[in-house]
This record gives structure tokens, sequence and C-alpha cells, in this order.
């Protein structure tokens, strides 16, 4: 199914390629990086490439801890087969690097070639999908630690283990037998995006609510968890951990299922009502240039909701400005601005949102001699993070426990942020 798989920092360098079948030249790899300078966002690069020979399917992926160290994994298909089942074995490859090595980026990719080779082989048997599971691969490939890089390099054994995977056998493969703690403890983490467009007049074209329920779940033994939310009537397109009982969702609307150990996402979900998604902050903006192309101005100021009971932290405008400015002169009431006059890239970093005095930017832009005036205003992008709040509403309820006699240690957060938040001007 998948013959190749190259990993591409955000500059464009290949910097790990595997291949099952037979090997294919870096050279196919021209498509995508030619894509790549096409688009505006790397977000924007489609998923999907067709070209003469194969079929190209990548995900732009970061690790938790630093956003900004993103990278491309690229899948080379010379057959038809559906692109949902490669970008989700992506993703699975992404989270298994951040799950063994604490983060996914290309210093620690390089720094533990090996491991990832070993891992990438075992998870794809002549391309296709074989042991994808966390439990199964740590049985067979042992996670690196300093004592067992010492033990190996001394006596010139490798972390891959002798033994066939007890899971790879069982009924329930997602997760091993014979797990121990000291201190049990089940934390659900509950992550919202929200999707929106709102045009000049602050009205909302488009809201919708992208979420996930994270889980990190350090049980003893075989326990069988029961989760319920409050309001799970709000939830469309659900998708679940194989862990989940389906059945048991669709007719009581609860998560029953035999946890993995450790981390793992337990389910996603979208929110398209437009009525239940409520925008969290405002924007006032003004962006105007000049008949006969001499400048322009721009006013910006960013609000946080009445109905925002929770601070708006992490606010960022950024703004992709004409090709035909020259230069820039603003002043920000809070925060600080950087402005990139290759890219035209201008990036307001406001931070933490005060209602009592609201941030602004303004000031003066001046155009290249002779330029025309622009066709049409730039949009804004905001960014922003809310602790302790699922914008959607929804709510968890209770947490059971069954098949085992101790009482864990449960916890939930809530956590919403902004995924692609775009202010027509």
């Amino acid at each position: 199914m998948i013959n190749s798989l190259f990993l591409i920092n955000p500059s464009g360098d290949i910097f790990l390629e595997k291949h099952w079948k037979s090997v294919v030249s870096r050279s196919v790899c021209d498509y995508f990086l030619e894509a790549k300078e096409k688009a505006l966002e790397p977000e924007d690069v489609p998923p999907v490439i067709h070209t003469p020979h194969h079929y190209l399917i990548s995900i732009y992926r970061s690790c938790m801890q630093c956003i900004r160290d993103k990278l491309f994994f690229l899948s080379v298909i010379q057959t038809e087969v559906p692109p949902l089942f490669v970008i989700e074995f992506l993703h699975r490859v992404a989270e298994m690097i951040q799950d063994y090595f604490g983060e996914c980026s290309e210093t620690v990719v390089k720094d533990n070639m090996v491991m990832v080779y070993e891992l990438l082989e075992e998870m794809l048997d002549n391309g296709f999908p074989l042991a994808t599971e966390s439990n199964v691969l740590k049985e067979m490939i042992r996670p690196p630690t300093i004592l067992r890089s010492v033990v190996n390099t001394l006596t010139g054994t490798s972390n891959v283990g002798d033994t066939l995977p007890t899971g790879q056998l069982s009924t329930i493969p997602w997760r091993r037998a014979g797990v121990k703690y000291t201190n049990n403890e089940a934390y659900f983490d509950v992550v919202e995006e929200i999707d929106a467009i709102l045009d000049q007049s602050g009205t909302t074209v488009l809201a919708e609510i992208q979420g996930v329920v994270e889980a990190c779940v350090k049980l003893s033994g075989m326990p069988d968890l029961t989760l319920s939310f409050m309001n799970p009537r709000l939830l469309d397109d659900v998708s679940f951990h194989p862990c989940v009982r389906y059945k048991r969702w669709e007719s009581e609307r609860v998560l029953s299922f035999i946890p993995p150990d450790g981390n793992f996402t337990l389910m996603t979900y979208h929110v398209n009502a437009q009525n239940l998604v409520d925008i969290p902050v405002y924007v006032k903006q003004s962006i105007s240039f000049f008949e006969g192309g001499s400048g322009g101005r721009l006013d910006v100021t960013v609000g946080p909701k009445q109905t925002m009971r929770k601070t708006v932290e992490g606010v960022m405008v950024t703004v992709h400005l004409p090709k035909t400015i020259l230069s820039i002169n603003l002043t920000a009431t809070q925060g600080s601005y950087t402005y990139d006059n290759g890219t035209k890239l201008l990036v307001w970093d406001i931070g933490k949102l005060n209602p009592q005095k609201l941030p602004n930017l303004r000031g003066s832009l001046s155009l290249q001699a002779g330029a025309p005036k622009p066709e049409e205003n730039p949009s804004l992008n905001i960014d922003l993070k809310i602790q302790q709040l699922a914008i959607s509403g929804l709510k968890v309820n209770r947490l059971d426990m069954f098949g085992e006699k101790y009482k864990p240690f449960k916890g939930v957060k809530y956590i919403t942020k902004a995924g692609k938040f775009q202010v027509r001007t």
C-alpha cells in the first residue's frame, strides 16, 4: 500500500526516508515542494497530490511542546487507496515518535534515527500497517532510557525485544497484561479548536468546533471505565479509539472502554451548529489605502466578549500585508509586533486580554513608489487560548470504574484554542 515515507522540515529539506517495497527517488517530492511553495500557509498544502506515476499523501504535524517545530510526513503511493486510511497511519507515526521520545521534532528524529527506523519497520509490513498500538510496539522495541543506552553500548545488545508481544494475540491489543502502578490515576483533557470566519462588521459567516478528548490513564490490572457527559447530544461526527464500545455509545451516549496504558486519544468530535459556537473575542479593524497609492492606515482593536467569564490569553494577530507595502510605522498599546519585510508578514503578540484596557495597534502603511492601490484588503488571523473552558459547553459528568477494587485519582481539564480563525477586512 505505502511504498515510501519522507520526513520534510518547513524549509523543504528531506531528513529521513524509508522505503518498503522498492526505492522511490527523492525527485518525486518535487511535486510536493512545488505545491508547498504555492501555498500561502503550510497548512494549505493539499493533503493529496496526484503525479504521473504516484499519489503523494501528506500531513503537517507539530509536537505538543513546541508548536513552531512542525514537520511534513509525506507518503508515496503507487496504487489508488483510501486517503484517510493513509492519513490516519501518518498521524499514528507522528504520535508514536511523540510517545517514545517526548516530542516529534527534526532534532529528536535525527538523534534517534536507528530506533525510528526500527519502529517504522514494525509499524508497516511490506507497505501495509501491522503494529500501530503503543503497548504492542513498546514490548517489541523498548523505549530509550539513559541506563538502557549505557547497557546496550557495553553489551552490544539492542532495544528490540526477544518475544512476541502479549497484546498481539489478545482480543484487547491496545493494553498489555499485568500492568501495575503505585498511584492509580486517570486524567482527561478536553481540547477544542474554533474555526471561524467573521466579516468586516463582525458578523459570523462560518463557525464550527473541532474537539478532541486526550487521556492519560495509568491504572493497574484490567479496569473497565465508563465516561459520561452532561450534554452528549452536542456532538456530531464522532470518531473513537478502537477501545470504545460503539454500540453502547449509540444506545446510551456514554463511553464504555478498557483503556490503553498511558497516553492516547479517546475521541474526536465536531460541533457545527453555528448557534452553539460562541465566538470568545471581537475585533474592531480598519485597514484602508489612499487613492493614488501613496499609503494607508491600519487600526486594530481586540477585546473579549462580555459572555466570556474566563481569561483569554495567548492572543496573537497575524496579517499578510500586500506585496506593494514598502514599510510600516505602527504603535501597540499592549504587547509587541514584528514585521518581516521579505514575506510582508505582520505578527502582533498581545498576550492576555484585559477587559478594562483593550489592546490597540495603529499606524501608517507606506506603499512602493508608483504602485497601484491594492485591490483587496488583507485578512486577520487570530490565535488565542482559554484555560478551563470548553467553548461548546461540553462537560464531563462522571467517570466510573469496574473490574478493580481500588479508587483511582481522577481529573478533567478543559482548553479552548483558535484553529483557523479569520477576520475579513
